[in-house]
């Protein structure tokens, strides 16, 4: 199995930068607010120089994928492609719910089946339900988009041991309504996002540089005015 992974997540205003190499992790993060392009080249700098590494050593450059910021999706696909293809390396999207999940499951071992749930503005949540078991994760439900509304009853219906992600930090009456553990601290990060890469590159899942790509989840990047007043929950 390949064990050395750059991974880069721009997904939020987290800017964040892991080096896995075998058991052995380095991760850089920030809160950046807007600053992603001018902070994750020199924190991948960083993360490389701490253990004495070039990009040249990296099996794959992995990047988080999506869903979340439409800007900062775009921009962790073309920095991971530009490394990529300079490097003569596969890249590996890897999806933020994913990432999510596993943060989640291991702060939380008893939980098996995990919904993760994030912000996805407009009073909407981006969503995802995940099984863990023995380290490795099975997607149940894919990546969707759904009414923050709808969030109770998409834990009736998936039967989660755990809801985890800022969603519910977001909506807290509706975080207040789930009869299930909760997560809400719980984020996708840098390393998990290489953790999960690193499985996807020995079964596969890699993919020239040409051919990487976020995943949105919503089909519209930008509303009107009055699509976005018609979107928001009365006050």
């Amino acid at each position: 199995m390949p064990d050395l992974v750059l991974a880069i997540d721009t997904a939020t205003e987290i800017c964040s930068v892991a080096l896995v190499d075998g058991d052995d992790v380095v991760e850089r993060s920030e809160a950046v607010g807007q600053a992603h392009s001018e902070r994750i080249l020199p924190m991948v700098d960083a993360v490389l120089r701490e253990r004495g590494r070039r990009l040249a050593d990296c099996d794959a450059i992995a990047f988080g994928a999506g869903p979340g910021a439409f800007t900062g999706l775009r921009i962790a696909c073309g920095v991971a492609q530009g490394l990529a293809f300079g490097a003569g390396k596969p890249v590996v999207p890897v999806g933020n719910l994913a990432a999510l999940a596993l943060v989640a499951a291991e702060a939380v071992p008893n939980a098996r089946r995990i919904l993760a749930a994030i912000d996805a503005r407009m009073h909407e949540v981006y969503w995802a339900v995940y099984e863990h078991e023995d380290g490795a994760l099975q997607e149940r439900a894919a990546p969707s988009l759904a009414a923050a509304d709808d969030l109770p009853a998409l834990c009736r219906r998936q039967a989660p041991d755990l809801v985890a992600g800022n969603a519910l930090a977001a909506f807290p009456l509706l975080a207040a309504r789930l009869d299930v553990a909760l997560a809400a601290q719980a984020r996708a990060s840098a390393a998990a996002i290489a953790r999960l890469a690193i499985r996807a590159l020995a079964s596969g899942g890699a993919v020239a540089p040409a051919q990487a790509a976020p995943l949105y989840v919503r089909d519209r990047v930008a509303l009107t005015v009055e699509e976005r007043r018609a979107a928001a929950p009365a006050r």
